[in-house]
């Protein structure tokens, strides 16, 4: 199972009621694959897709597509703001493991 930060959720949270969609949901989806493995994707949406897997936290709604779903599994939705960088990061589980071609940009 997939589980969610109380950062995470608080952000959503923030993000939905600035875009006057509070009950909407994020939903997280594969979208595309390299020599380093997946990179995923982030929708707002109203409702989850069939077969989604649906996460309620601190009043919050993830929907997490079934294939990524099974790919995080045991893994957390996080979110990130440390002065550089923000952003939702998906933490846990092992790091892909890169092929020779891969390049410096990999792991």
């Amino acid at each position: 199972m997939v589980t969610v930060s109380d950062a995470a959720a608080e952000k959503t949270r923030e993000i939905l009621s600035t875009e006057g969609k509070s009950d909407w949901g994020l939903r997280f989806y594969t979208a595309g694959s390299s020599c380093c493995g997946p990179s995923y994707g982030i929708d707002l949406v109203e409702n989850p897709y069939e077969g989604d897997e649906v996460i309620e936290k601190n009043g919050a709604k993830f929907f997490i597509e079934k294939s990524t779903s099974e790919k995080i599994d045991g893994m957390e939705i996080h979110f990130i703001d440390d002065g550089q960088r923000q952003g939702f990061v998906i933490t846990g589980g092992k790091p892909p493991s890169c092929g020779p071609s891969c390049g410096p940009s990999c792991g």
